[in-house]
Formats: C-alpha cells, sequence, structure tokens
C-alpha cells in the first residue's frame, strides 16, 4: 500500500475527498445524477512552521477536519432540503432579489455551521469526556485508588462510544452514511494498493483504513485513559480543568499515531491500528454499485490517481 496523501468522508448520500486544499463533493441527488462541486479550502491558520509542527499540526487538522466536515455536510443536506414551494419563489425573483437572498443564507448558514459546530464540541466533550468523570465518581466510595477509578473512567469513556456508534447505527439515515463511508475508503484502498479506479476494483477493495477518524476518535479514547492517570490533585473542579487542557494534547498525539499508521506498513503498526480498524466494522457498511459510482467521482474531482499511480510505481 502507498500512501497516497487523499482524505475523506462520507455526508448525506454522497462523498467528499480531499487532496492538499482542494476538496471535492459527489452527491447522488433525488433525480439519480450525481452532483460534483470542487472548491479551495481556507486554512485556519496560515503559519507554514506551525502547521508542520509534530502535536500541533494534530490540533489544528482536527479543528479544520471539524469545520469542512460540517460545510460539506451541510451542503449534501441542502439538496434534499429545498421544497417545490422555495423554488418557486426563488424562480419568481429578479436577478437582484435572488442574489441578496443568497446573500442571506449564506450568513443564515455560516451562522448555523458555527451554532452546530459549537453544539458539538460541547455534547461530544459532556457525553465522551464528562460524563465518564462523573459516574466513576460513584465508585470513590467502594474503591480508594485513584489509578483504579481513573481506569474505571476510561472503560466507561470507551462503553459509552461503542454503545453510542452502535446506536446511532440503526437509524436508516445512519446506516446509509457508513455505507457511503465504505465507499470512501474502498475507494483510497483501491488506488492506493495500485488497480484502476472503477466499480469492480472498488468493490473489491477492503472498507477499512487505517487513516479513518474512527480510528483517530478510538486512539484519542485510549490515550486519554494514560493521560488521565497522571491527574493528581485533590480538587474536583481543577480535575475537570487539566482534563479539558489535555484534550488537544490528547488529541495531537493521536493524530501522530494516525500519521505514522497511514504512512508506514509494518507489523507493529498494523498490530496498534487493529482496534481502530475492529472499530470500523461498525462505522462502515459495504455500499451499493450507486454510492461506489459517487465515491469515485468525489476522488477524480480532485486527484489524478492515474498520473500518481504512475510517478510512484504503484
Amino acid at each position: 500500500m502507498k500512501y497516497s496523501g487523499v482524505g475523506g468522508q462520507a455526508v448525506m448520500e454522497g462523498v467528499m475527498m480531499k487532496n492538499e486544499d482542494r476538496y471535492a463533493v459527489a452527491v447522488r441527488k433525488p433525480d439519480h445524477t450525481i452532483d460534483v462541486k470542487v472548491s479551495t479550502f481556507k486554512e485556519t491558520i496560515k503559519n507554514k512552521k506551525l502547521r508542520r509542527l509534530p502535536f500541533i499540526r494534530g490540533v489544528i487538522n482536527f479543528i479544520e477536519s471539524l469545520i469542512l466536515g460540517m460545510q460539506t455536510l451541510m451542503y449534501s443536506a441542502s439538496f434534499f432540503e429545498d421544497d417545490e414551494d422555495e423554488k418557486k419563489k426563488k424562480e419568481a425573483m429578479t436577478q437582484e432579489e435572488r442574489k441578496a437572498q443568497e446573500e442571506k443564507e449564506k450568513k443564515q448558514e455560516k451562522a448555523m455551521m458555527g451554532g452546530t459546530v459549537a453544539f458539538s464540541i460541547v455534547f461530544a466533550l459532556g457525553l465522551f469526556f464528562f460524563l465518564p468523570y462523573f459516574l466513576s465518581g460513584i465508585f470513590h466510595k467502594v474503591i480508594a485508588s485513584d489509578t483504579v477509578i481513573a481506569l474505571l473512567e476510561g472503560l466507561i469513556r470507551l462503553a459509552i462510544f461503542i454503545g453510542y456508534i452502535a446506536l446511532i447505527s440503526l437509524t436508516p439515515d445512519i446506516k446509509r452514511v457508513f455505507m457511503y463511508h465504505g465507499a470512501e475508503h474502498k475507494c483510497i484502498n483501491c488506488i492506493e494498493h495500485g488497480m484502476e479506479l472503477n466499480v469492480e476494483n472498488v468493490r473489491k477493495s477492503s472498507r477499512q483504513h487505517k487513516r479513518c477518524g474512527t480510528s483517530f476518535l478510538l486512539i484519542v479514547m485510549l490515550i486519554s485513559i494514560v493521560f488521565f492517570l497522571f491527574i493528581r490533585v485533590d480538587s474536583r473542579i481543577l480535575q475537570l480543568v487539566l482534563r479539558l487542557l489535555l484534550i488537544p494534547v490528547i488529541a495531537g498525539v493521536s493524530y501522530e499515531f494516525i500519521r505514522l499508521a497511514g504512512r508506514y506498513d509494518n507489523r507493529l503498526v498494523n498490530i496498534l491500528s487493529k482496534p481502530g480498524l475492529w472499530m470500523q466494522k461498525m462505522t462502515t457498511k459495504e455500499p451499493d454499485d450507486e454510492m461506489i459510482e459517487v465515491g469515485i467521482a468525489s476522488v477524480e474531482a480532485v486527484f489524478d490517481w492515474r498520473k500518481w499511480q504512475k510517478e510512484e510505481n504503484v
């Protein structure tokens, strides 16, 4: 397997693929045609030296991935939200009115995205960090060891994370997102293993990939257990504050591991990647051929895989 640098995510009825600063969102529209939009991602931090610093780059990448993920998810959802009345209203508008309406919608979209990102962060912190902390605290009366309590907190966190994934995977919409997630992985695996990017080859490629965001989140959960073991203060408030302060550090370390796993293919890395690949059995499902076609369209919009395979001798 060769590292291509291409990454992406599943969106509503589609796939987003990113190559350097360009990304494409391919969506299977209600009329069954594929819409492909190519854009340039504006970096939140322009300083190149800072962006290359180990651990710091992981935090930057995580924040930017969250922003881009929300943007592309909202864009894909827009194909399934416009009703006929709204379309007719826009058609009846003059060019100036339509432009003003579009500007208004852009502002509303930015505000909504900001609110969604903020809510997502608060929700994730509450569910995966603060809730396990408080639940493990219940056992303080029967367990005297802080080390055991910290390990228990980590196990509760893992159980909540796995349970949450299992629960949301029961909904039909999320099942389809997970199928598109599988299509995304299969497309990347196909080109990185030197095969021609077509439906047949993608279909037989693996739906698991070591650079996946699911693996990143699981590594965050596991590494947090180690880091939180070193918090040795009596104040409950200070314990929470220190946990919050350590989250960017944990994210940075986790990113470096995922980056290493994605670039190197040796026995040790493969063994350490196994838990993340196992989790991907829950967050990816086998896509149908139409979903694979969407994934291929997204890849080809931003990545010349034929040229890359030839240059890298894949």
